[in-house]
Parts: C-alpha cells; structure tokens; sequence
C-alpha cells in the first residue's frame, strides 16, 4: 500500500482483520460525483473521463457492464491493467488485453494515486474513474461509479436502462446490502481468512446465500427483480461469473460449482446473452490473476481447468 505517498512493502491481499481474523476490505477513498446537471465540480462532457479497470476484478468490472448498458463508450474512454498482481500491485502492459496507460503514461496503478494525492495513504485499487480535466480521481468506489454512469451522464448515455429506478430502489438496496456481504465479499472473506473460525463463518455465508438465490430465481426471474434489469444484477453476476473460475477452488469455496444450481445456471447464461456483457469477462484474466495471488498460490501455476464451454468460453 501507499503511506504518505510512497508505496511501501510488496503487495498484500489482507491488509486488515477483524478480532476473529476475519478480511477486512479497505473503505474507497475518492468518492466525488460526475453531475450531467453540473451541480458537482465534475460535470458530464464528452471525452473528459476515463475508467482505469482490471478484467480479474469483479467490482471494476461492474463499472465496465454500467458503461456498456448505458452507450458510453464514446463517452468514456478506458485502460486495462494486466491481471497479475505484482509487487507494487497492478502493472500496465503487455499481457494480452491488457493496455499501457498512454494518457497518464503511469507504469503502476499507484502512480496514480499519487498524482491525485501526493500523500495518499491506502491502496491503489480498480476501478479508478479520472478525469482528465483536472488531472485527478473523480471516484474509486465501484458503486458509485455505476450510479453515475447509470444517471450522472444525462443526455450522453444512449442507453435506455434504468440501472436503478426509483420505483425499486429500496428493493434493490436490500437486496445488495445481503448479496455483498454474504457473496460478493464473502468469497474474499472465505479466501483471504487467517482463521478456521472466520473461514467457516465466510463459507456458510457463501453457499447460505446461493441457497437463496437459487430459490428466488427458481420462483421468480428472469432477473433478481423479476422482469427489471438492475444494478443488482450486475453485482450479483460479477461474482457469479468468477465462482467456478476462482472461488471455488483457490478461495476454498467448494461446497458446490456454480453449474450445480440449475436456476443460477440460466440465470448467468441470460446476463452474458445481454448486449456487450460477454464482452467485459476475460477468462483469461480471472485465472491468471487471481492465481497470482503469492499469499495463496506462491508457485503461480494457473490451472488448465475449469471447462467453462457451457457459458462460451
């Protein structure tokens, strides 16, 4: 991580546990607004933004489905990270999908930060929205940045979903509040537990919540709202998407594969069928980064498997 704006150590996934020696994820430090009725000091305009993201990375990747649902590729422009975690974090480059940062030309995501904040301390996370303007992080907090791309552009985003609809925000908010921490977080708090103890709790959570996602799809659907497409979904989908991949054999998730519950099944071959969506998941990418992960893989060998042909990969 960053302290006073020099990275210190080599890179750590567990930066912080709880009295059970639990993970505990890092609070995002830039959370300011892109406003389409400039109320904010970031007003929506085309070309002025730009979405550092990595493709292993399932909260960056909610930003990329945002954009793309939305119509703002034109808008805003984007980088990819390699997916392997260095020593100093994420790395620009040559790793097939992967970009060098030619707006910035910024060799580690960090230097970044430090571009933003010559003192920041804390780490150097994606996604990273920044604006080009004024040289500076707009928002490194993946909900947010969907909200905004969702309703912050106005007229600039050409596509006609609503994200997140007043007439179903409470729902939705509900909704992400058990998700997140059961699941999306979940995953990491089984992965990245340093006790049996806090594994456990993590672990029950995890299949505890699939349980009754699958039994809501299996009355309900398409969608975890019924017929609306929401933010919901694209967060639940994320993690979905990585189980088989990632979670469930370097995470230490392996109750179940995620093939095994036939309405979650269908329900994530309906969200990659969405326009673009298959676009922002890179198999290739998950593996080799989440596999590069020291703490829990020191040898680095990527696993040939999972079969993951049913989804089209």
């Amino acid at each position: 991580m960053l302290v006073n704006g020099k990275w210190t150590a080599e890179w750590h996934p567990v930066q912080a546990t709880d009295e059970k020696g639990g993970f505990v994820r890092q609070t995002s430090s830039f959370r300011h607004w892109v406003s389409a009725d400039g109320s904010t000091a970031f007003a929506a305009e085309p070309d002025r933004y730009h979405l550092y993201v990595a493709l292993i990375c399932p909260w960056a990747s909610r930003t990329l489905i945002a954009r793309r649902l939305k119509g703002l590729e034109a808008v805003v422009s984007v980088s990819v990270v390699e997916p392997q975690l260095t020593d100093e974090g994420w790395h620009f480059g040559d790793f097939p999908g992967a970009d060098r940062d030619t707006l910035n030309h910024a060799d580690y995501l960090h230097q970044l930060y430090t571009r933003a904040d010559d003192s920041f301390t804390g780490r150097a996370t994606v996604p990273v929205l920044w604006d080009k303007k004024t040289a500076t992080i707009v928002s490194n907090e993946s909900a947010d940045i969907v909200r905004m791309f969702n309703s912050g552009f106005g007229a600039l985003a050409t596509g006609t979903i609503d994200l997140y609809p007043a007439a179903l925000r409470s729902e939705i908010d509900l909704l992400n509040a058990e998700i997140y921490p059961r699941l999306n977080n979940g995953v990491y708090r089984a992965g990245f537990a340093t006790t049996q103890e806090s594994y456990l709790e993590a672990y029950h959570d995890v299949f505890g919540m699939l349980d009754e996602l699958e039994s809501r799809l299996q009355h309900g659907g398409p969608y975890l709202l019924g017929s609306a497409l929401t933010e919901a979904d694209i967060r639940l989908f994320v993690t979905l998407i990585r189980f088989d991949v990632a979670y469930h054999g370097l995470f230490k998730c392996n109750q179940r594969q995620l093939r095994s519950y036939p309405a979650l099944d269908g329900y994530l071959q309906r969200m990659l069928a969405l326009p673009g969506v298959r676009d922002t998941v890179n198999i290739d990418h998950i593996k080799h980064g989440y596999y590069s992960i020291k703490a829990l893989n020191p040898n680095g060998i990527v696993p040939a498997g999972p079969d993951m042909q049913a989804y089209g990969f």
